[in-house]
């Protein structure tokens, strides 16, 4: 229920729409949504596990996988199938707690999983152009600061817009225009003034991403110099094939995300 522009309201819920203009098409719309995330949760669930069960895949490499596969799954698992409640039962009710919930573990999820791409950047890195030293410069123990840093650094950047978003009076509706509680999707909704968490919401979030960009594309960068002074052609294709893999995953990662951190700031 919209209220007043000069009154606050204290909204106990809020109520997500899905997907604008496509009501009738939900169901339809559930299909791929449904089969992808259950792609995802068997596809990170099972490598989780081969990754734990399996002694002799305890190696840099396959650690960050399945550091990777499972902050994938809590990304996933925050926001999909509340989409297919409200797709399948026209669950559209959410709490406002849910709600800040929803986006914190979004958000933060989003954060742990570019670090860990640039940590896997890293790791290339040194077992291209450092291979004798491998194994002394990520050794376990240097991997298990490097996941708590990263989980560190994205806990302390995102839990700011949790206060951000939860100091704001409500006066206008509880209506999201989304399948999920977004930062800016529910900021706007405020009658305050919402600068703050604005430039907070996209600037510090895209700035650590950016930082990690620029770093994946200096490390890639110093990896393709040392490919091509490798000696063999079939070493060269070898360690392009091996980097190509993860060249793609960082552009299917980030590519969706920049659009919509530009389309919440400006549509």
């Amino acid at each position: 229920m919209p209220a007043s522009n000069h009154s606050t309201v204290n909204y106990d819920n809020f109520f997500l729409t899905g997907i604008p203009g496509l009501k009738d098409l939900h169901i339809w719309i559930s299909i791929p949504f449904c089969l992808m995330y259950l792609v995802a949760v068997s596809g990170n669930g099972l490598l989780i596990c081969v990754v734990a069960v399996e002694r002799s895949l305890h190696e840099p490499m396959y650690l960050f996988l399945s550091m990777l596969a499972f902050w994938d799954l809590i990304l996933s698992t925050s926001t999909v199938p509340k989409a297919l409640s409200i797709f399948w039962f026209d669950d559209v009710d959410i709490s406002f707690g849910g709600c800040v919930t929803q986006l914190f573990f979004m958000h933060f999820a989003f954060v742990v999983e570019s670090g860990i791409l640039l940590a896997m950047a890293f790791d290339h890195f040194v077992a291209i152009c450092y291979p004798l030293r491998y194994t002394t410069i990520l050794s376990h123990s240097v991997i298990s600061k490097i996941g708590g840093v990263v989980v560190f650094r994205s806990f302390a950047t995102v839990f700011p817009i949790v206060f951000l978003v939860k100091r704001l009076p409500f006066c206008q509706t509880n209506i999201i225009a989304h399948t999920f509680c977004e930062n800016m999707g529910l900021a706007k909704l405020a009658c305050a003034d919402i600068t703050i968490n604005i430039w907070y919401g996209i600037s510090v979030p895209l700035l650590s991403d950016m930082l990690d960009m620029a770093a994946i594309v200096v490390s890639y960068g110093l990896i393709l110099q040392a490919v091509f002074r490798l000696p063999s052609h079939d070493a060269q294709m070898k360690a392009l094939g091996t980097c190509g893999s993860h060249v793609s995953v960082i552009l299917m990662f980030y590519l969706p995300g920049i659009f919509t951190v530009i389309a919440q700031r400006f549509g």
